[in-house]
């Protein structure tokens, strides 16, 4: 992937193309594993421990980070394992090996996971930061989001050879991250999905300071083909977060709390394709909306959600593609935004398929009474 070129002009143009490119061959991999039925859907999930063998990661007073991944990461796929029947868990290490952050991306994209979770230990140089934060792959924010990325890409300089495998990248250097900023990963919106979901347990369930979602670029999530996530699940450079991640307690409650995401993450999923979730997973979620009142009390009404976010966006037609009706759907941690307004489902799904050029990952959901249901239920509750 290298592009540097000494005329800028022709620079903007291959940078071009090559968008054109992954664009074109990661959009047709999305649509190839979309046609699989989603009724008998087992689920392929890779957790990822960061660092280990030569790479420590950070270091606290009296911890590594390689070793708290580690722990967190066996727990959390044991959680998985034992209490969501349909999930197969792959970890990329399950003992103190070095695996440089290419083949980590290359084992789940082999496996066709279809959940990537990375997970890590944060560090600062004051001992006075602390919380967990969650990073999918995304547009730079700010340099505390840089320096996050660059710490964690930095592995990259143990490895063999590194400049030639990672194509020149340079995890040191500002100038390495700028063609990350022009590529958006299609599966931006289902990682922020569980991302949100993983913050959220962290917060509600763990108490946590919640540093939020943000976007950032890691090696690890570019190269992966699915939803992926790296998670920070606290700095062991504050003395009382080192002591929680390195105790049993707080390596069960962070792992534990990953895995109520996941299994939320694939509850949600399974909503909108059919499969309902066990009856404590439903979270009421209410609209938000000009037009709500339309909706008769009692009746059942399909809409089709074409994106979510951790913030709101205002509401307007050039935010949304050029769609003109938008609908904004509260839940906790996000929002979600919809298209259109049927009594019919086979009315939705049409409208589905002509908003489906401008947003692939488009869906139909249900809502009765200013809650999101099941698609299953609803369709069955129209049919009494």
């Amino acid at each position: 992937m290298c592009i540097i070129l000494k005329n800028g002009k022709h620079r903007t143009f291959n940078i071009f193309i090559l968008l054109l490119v992954v664009t074109g061959l990661i959009s047709f991999h999305v649509t190839s594993r979309a046609s699989s039925p989603a009724d008998d859907k087992n689920w392929t999930i890779v957790i990822d421990a960061g660092h280990g063998g030569k790479d420590p990661g950070a270091l606290g007073a009296n911890s590594r980070e390689k070793d708290i991944t580690l722990a967190i990461a066996l727990l959390t796929g044991d959680y998985i394992e034992k209490n969501i029947p349909n999930a197969r868990v792959l970890y990329t290490r399950k003992t103190d090996v070095f695996i440089g952050l290419k083949e980590r991306a290359e084992f789940a994209n082999k496996n066709k996971a279809d959940l990537f979770i990375s997970i890590h230990a944060n560090w600062a140089p004051s001992s006075t930061i602390r919380g967990t934060e969650t990073f999918v792959m995304g547009l730079a924010r700010d340099k505390q989001n840089l320096e996050v990325a660059m710490k964690e890409n930095e592995v990259i300089l143990l490895e063999e050879d590194f400049s030639t495998k990672y194509e020149g990248f340079d995890p040191k250097s500002p100038e390495s991250y700028i063609i990350f900023t022009l590529m958006q990963n299609v599966y931006q919106e289902q990682s922020t999905n569980l991302a949100s979901m993983i913050q959220n347990q962290f917060r509600t369930r763990v108490n946590r300071n919640d540093r939020g979602v943000k976007q950032e670029v890691f090696w690890v999530l570019y190269m992966t083909t699915m939803p992926s996530v790296l998670t920070e699940t606290g700095f062991i450079t504050s003395p009382e977060e080192e002591k929680f991640l390195t105790s049993k307690q707080g390596q069960e409650y962070m792992a534990s709390a990953i895995f109520r995401a996941c299994r939320d993450y694939i509850a949600d999923v399974g909503s909108k394709t059919g499969i309902s979730p066990a009856p404590e997973d439903i979270v009421p979620e209410h609209i938000n909306s000009e037009t709500a009142s339309n909706i008769v009390k009692g009746d059942i009404t399909f809409m089709v959600q074409v994106a979510t976010s951790t913030e709101r966006t205002e509401i307007r037609s050039d935010n949304f593609r050029g769609i003109q009706e938008i609908t904004e759907i509260q839940s906790p941690g996000r929002y979600r935004y919809a298209s259109g307004r049927f009594s019919r489902y086979d009315d939705a799904v049409q409208h589905r398929k002509k908003v489906e050029g401008l947003f692939p990952d488009a869906f139909v959901i249900a809502v009765k009474e200013d809650k999101i249901l099941p698609l299953q239920d609803a369709l069955q509750l129209q049919k009494q």
